[in-house]
């Protein structure tokens, strides 16, 4: 299956390249994503909900992103397995800055974006059709951007945070407080 299309942000390419390198935005950008920790350099375990028509079920994988480029581009990979099946994929990020369109020598304030890439998905999901594989995958790189831009005009910084600290075992987050809002339980 190919997968390729076009999103914009409106934000300069080294802040919407340094979001899409950030475990913290990604797990919280990317639809379904219940879990993503880093397992080595440019390496993630990703733990994942896909619901597809009739079909759902949790994901275990990894995403691995190679070839930086900042600024401009990089590839990543992508594995998963589950009980409806296994994806496996690539695909390459190209990023381009965007002036706001008045002269030859505008400041760039916004990053256009092109993915293309290809997946293999096999087991029960692929039974599904080729039509509703292509739509929910369209749907969910739409709703990935949007939320990437939510977070990277500062909706949800406050979030990636807790999630970061839960994650490292602190307990922030779990309760919706944050440090310093119960000193005692912070010893603060």
């Amino acid at each position: 299956m190919k997968i390729a299309g076009t999103a914009q942000l409106p934000f300069p390419p080294e802040k919407a390249y340094d979001l899409m390198q950030d475990p913290a935005m990604l797990a919280l950008a990317i639809p379904g994503c219940n879990s993503l920790e880093k397992t080595g350099e440019n390496e993630y375990k990703l733990g994942l909900k896909m619901v597809l028509a009739s079909l759902s079920g949790q994901f275990e994988g990894k995403v691995v992103l190679t070839e930086p480029n900042r600024p401009y581009s990089f590839k990543m990979l992508v594995e998963g397995t589950g009980k409806i099946g296994f994806v496996k994929g690539e695909g390459v990020i190209q990023l381009s800055g965007l002036g706001d369109g008045l002269s030859i020598t505008s400041a760039i304030t916004a990053t256009g974006i092109e993915f293309a890439g290809e997946a293999q998905i096999g087991g029960s999901i692929a039974s599904v059709g080729q039509r509703m594989i292509d739509t929910t995958s369209k749907l969910m790189v739409k709703q990935f951007f949007k939320k990437l831009e939510k977070l990277g005009l500062g909706d949800g910084v406050e979030k990636a945070g807790e999630a970061a600290a839960e994650q490292m075992g602190s307990g922030a987050g779990k309760t919706g407080e944050k440090p310093g809002e119960n000193p005692e339980k912070w010893g603060k």
